[in-house]
């Protein structure tokens, strides 16, 4: 978890750098390490010892997905949540509406967006979308 930590800062500053200093590195493990590894599943992508990628997935939902910003554009994202969709018949998440490559990561593999906010309601208080995908019939 302490690697898929790195993984996610990385990632998270490299997206969205007004909100780098949201948590600490000792925050983020600990999410990572008692919340998402309790509640989910969480597979990752490595090159040798080292994570590339990971998403942690619990059903119907995809709580993370984060790619080194150095590994993006390789397929890790696009194999990665290949993986989450096996055995899922709905998946939504929640990205940022500033995150134009994610949202259109998600665009590319047929999610949809169902739901925008203000904010008003995430931590960070910045504003998001939902997105959907449902297994082609």
């Amino acid at each position: 978890m302490a690697q898929a930590s790195v993984v996610h800062r990385a990632a998270f500053n490299a997206a969205l750098p007004w909100l780098a200093d949201l948590h600490t590195p000792v925050e983020d493990h600990a999410f990572w390490r008692e919340h998402l590894l309790v509640t989910c599943t969480i597979w990752g992508a490595t090159e040798g010892p080292h994570l590339l990628g990971v998403i942690a997935v619990r059903p119907g939902w995809i709580e993370q997905l984060y790619v080194r910003p150095e590994a993006q554009g390789k397929g890790i994202g696009s194999a990665l949540l290949a993986r989450a969709r096996e055995g899922q018949t709905i998946l939504d998440l929640w990205t940022f509406q500033a995150n134009a490559p994610a949202r259109r990561f998600y665009e590319t593999h047929g999610f949809v967006a169902v739901e925008q906010t203000d904010g008003r309601t995430n931590e960070e208080r910045e504003p998001d979308v939902r997105y959907r995908w449902i297994v082609p019939s």
